[in-house]
C-alpha cells in the first residue's frame, strides 16, 4: 500500500399532489432526450413536512425505484420532504394508468417516519408473477429531505439518479444500484453500497462500530477524521489500494490446512488486512473495478 429500525407503522396517508402540468412542449432538450420512447409526459410536486418529537429516537427510511435522492441536515426536528415526481408514459391513457398505480405513501410512528413508492413493480407474492415491468409507463421520484442533525437512515434506490447525504449523525444503511453514492459531513457508522457508480464518504467524526463500503463498478473513498483507529479488510480486483495514513499489515483470517497428494494446501480469506493506528471497528471496503483510497479529511 503507498500514499497518494422503524417499529410497524400504523397510519397511511397519500401525500397532496401539486402543481400538475402536462408536457407536449416546452420540455429541456436533456428531458427530450430521457425516455424518449415514452412520448407522454406529466409532472407534479409533492411537499409534506413532519414533525419529530424532541425526545424520541429519530430514524428515517426512504425507499425509492426511479430517481435520485438528497438527505441534507437541518437545524429542528422536522423533517421537510420534497418530491419532484415526473411520469413518462407511452400514451394517455398509460399516464392516467400512471397516476393511479404509482404512489407515494407514507408513515409515522413517533420518530420513525417511512417513505414508500409504491407500484406494480412491487413483488408482494412469493414467487412476483404478478409483478410487471412494462406498463408502458416510468415513474420517477426525485426526493429532497431536510432532517434533524441526529437521525438513522435507512435509504434504497434503483434506477436513474444518485443518492446524496449530508451533515448527519446516526446509523445509516444507504444501498444504490445505478448510481454513485455521495456522502459529506456525517457522523455514523453503518453499511454503504452500489453496483455501477463510485462511493465517496467523508466523516466528521470517525465510525464507531463495523461498518461496510461496497461497489462493483467505480471508485471507493473514504475521508476520515485525524486520529483514526480501525481494522480494514479490503478486497478489490481491477485497482489499487491506497492511503494517507500508516498502516499495519494484519495476518490472513480463516486459515485452514488441507493435506492432498503428499502436498499442505492453505486456504485463507483473500481480503487484506491492515491496521490504522491502534486498531478498532472493522471496517470492510470492497469493490471489483476501481480503487480504494483511505484518506485524511482536512476539511
Amino acid at each position: 500500500m503507498r500514499k497518494s429500525s422503524l417499529l410497524p407503522l400504523p397510519t397511511m396517508l397519500q401525500a397532496s399532489l401539486l402543481a400538475m402540468c402536462v408536457w407536449p412542449a416546452g420540455v429541456s432538450p436533456a428531458e427530450r432526450h430521457e425516455h424518449r420512447d415514452l412520448p407522454v409526459r406529466a409532472q407534479e410536486t409533492i411537499q409534506k413536512s413532519f414533525s419529530l418529537p424532541a425526545g424520541a429516537h429519530k430514524a428515517l427510511d426512504i425507499d425509492n425505484v426511479f430517481g435520485s435522492v438528497e438527505v441534507t441536515a437541518g437545524g429542528s426536528n422536522e423533517v421537510q420532504v420534497t418530491v419532484a415526481k415526473t411520469i413518462y408514459s407511452e400514451s394517455n391513457d398509460s399516464l392516467e394508468r400512471a397516476k393511479r398505480e404509482v404512489t407515494l405513501d407514507i408513515e409515522q410512528h413517533d420518530g420513525a417516519l417511512k417513505l414508500y413508492v409504491n407500484g406494480p413493480f412491487r413483488c408482494h407474492c412469493d414467487d412476483c408473477q404478478g409483478a410487471r415491468d412494462d406498463r408502458g409507463y416510468i415513474v420517477k421520484m426525485d426526493f429532497r429531505v431536510v432532517v434533524p442533525a441526529e437521525i438513522d437512515l435507512r435509504i434504497s434506490n434503483v434506477n436513474d439518479g444518485d443518492v446524496k447525504v449530508t451533515g448527519v449523525s446516526g446509523e445509516f444503511r444507504v444501498h444504490n444500484v445505478n448510481g454513485r453514492i455521495e456522502m459529506a459531513g456525517v457522523a455514523g457508522s453503518g453499511t454503504v453500497s452500489t453496483v455501477n457508480g463510485p462511493v465517496k464518504v467523508s466523516f466528521r467524526k470517525n465510525p464507531g462500530t463495523s461498518s461496510d463500503f461496497k461497489t462493483i463498478n467505480g471508485d471507493v473513498e473514504l475521508r476520515f477524521a485525524s486520529g483514526l483507529s480501525a481494522d480494514f479488510r479490503f478486497k478489490t480486483f481491477n485497482g489499487g489500494i491506497y492511503t494517507d495514513f500508516p498502516v499495519t499489515a494484519l495476518p490472513a483470517r480463516n486459515v485452514s490446512e488441507e493435506h492432498k497428494g503428499g502436498k499442505l494446501i492453505l486456504r485463507a480469506d483473500r481480503s487484506t488486512g491492515a491496521r490504522i493506528g491502534s486498531g478498532g471497528p472493522e471496517i470492510k471496503v470492497e469493490n471489483l473495478n476501481g480503487d480504494i483510497r483511505i484518506l485524511e479529511n482536512n476539511e
